[in-house]
């Protein structure tokens, strides 16, 4: 007999952005993860508006994949799906959409309508933290963590290379204002090739962020609720053989992360107590992965990831892992601490 909240479980992946396919790699992990004793669990693919029902494992039964050609699209107007003649209900939704619509608020915005519990932030928080720089503004008065200077550039708007060098320095980043995994993100280290990043990170979206380059050790850590209280996971230093994180060295092994990271105790508990309080300045829920620059001067916010990588690979799996805690019963927290907004 299934003992908690929820009977079937969606979990969505794929997006309409680059990510799409880190986005099916991190659901299919977590769907594999799911306890299978509590829950049916139900894989789709959502991507372009074409939803349709990949997988799927019964209580305590083999997960069956759907052969291309014979997998039943979603039924948008109440979330449910037609399988074998029986129309199954989804009670619950697990969004693993790294980007556009997961990750944004749109995703969100759909379940607030029809009333479906699902694992991430709200759709107003989602499309808040999305944006790197409107994220930034909800955060620049808070006193435990800086915010490394900007040029918020929106396409059209005149800035020049030589106003940006001016105002920020060399180096600098030029990255999108939303999107992730370091797609469109380039670290400019001479004047002339601004112009050049700056295009890069248009293809990827509407505003641009020029930013200061604040040198030290990059750091993230992740934080949940767990249905009592907040709950900061080990902290990871990543240390990378390129320029900085970016794509090649999160997914093809240019990276090391050391979990936990080398640091006094007094800084490690220093930044899980800021990833509480960012969490809640934010109004977050369910799992949420923030990500610093330890500098001399302090502790520099880069952006807050509300659908984290998990691939059996990513950060988030990794500091659970680290803490000790068994992946089915961390998913079964998130899953059953979450609430219907």
């Amino acid at each position: 007999m299934i003992m908690g909240k929820y009977r079937n479980i969606a979990v969505i992946y794929g997006s309409d952005s680059s990510e799409w396919e880190v986005s099916c790699r991190s659901g299919e992990f977590v769907a594999s993860r799911i306890d299978g004793a509590e829950y049916n669990v139900y894989e789709i693919f959502a991507r372009f508006g074409n939803w349709s029902l990949v997988a799927y494992r019964r209580q305590n039964s083999m997960r069956n994949i759907l052969p291309e050609g014979a997998r039943p699209q979603i039924d948008k107007t109440d979330f449910s799906v037609s399988l074998k003649g029986e129309k199954i209900r989804f009670d619950y939704a697990y969004i693993m959409q790294h980007g556009n619509p997961g990750e944004n608020g749109l995703m969100q915005g759909y379940f607030e309508m029809l009333g479906i519990p699902f694992s991430s932030c709200s759709s107003f928080v989602s499309a808040m933290t999305f944006d790197k720089f409107s994220c930034k503004n909800y955060l620049r008065g808070m006193d435990c963590v800086r915010c490394a200077d900007d040029i918020f550039i929106r396409r059209g708007d005149n800035v020049t290379a030589s106003d940006a060098v001016q105002r920020l320095g060399l180096p600098l980043f030029v990255k999108p204002t939303d999107g992730g995994s370091s797609f469109g993100v380039t670290k400019v280290k001479d004047e002339a090739d601004f112009d050049v990043a700056l295009r890069l990170a248009f293809a990827e979206g509407k505003t641009v962020l020029a930013e200061k380059a604040v040198s030290g050790r990059e750091i993230t850590d992740a934080v949940y609720f767990n249905g009592r209280e907040l709950v900061a996971l080990p902290v990871i230093e990543i240390v990378t053989e390129h320029e900085f994180f970016d794509y090649d060295a999160k997914y093809n092994g240019f990276s090391r992360e050391i979990c936990p990271a080398d640091l006094p105790e007094d800084i490690t508990h220093n930044v899980q107590e800021v990833s509480k309080q960012i969490y809640r300045r934010l109004g977050c829920s369910g799992v949420v992965r923030v990500d610093y620059i330890l500098a001399e001067d302090g502790l520099y916010f880069l952006e807050v990831n509300t659908i984290p990588g998990m691939t059996a690979a990513s950060l988030v799996p990794r500091m659970v892992r680290t803490a000790g805690i068994d992946m089915t019963a961390f998913l079964t927290e998130i899953i059953e601490s979450s609430e219907n907004r």
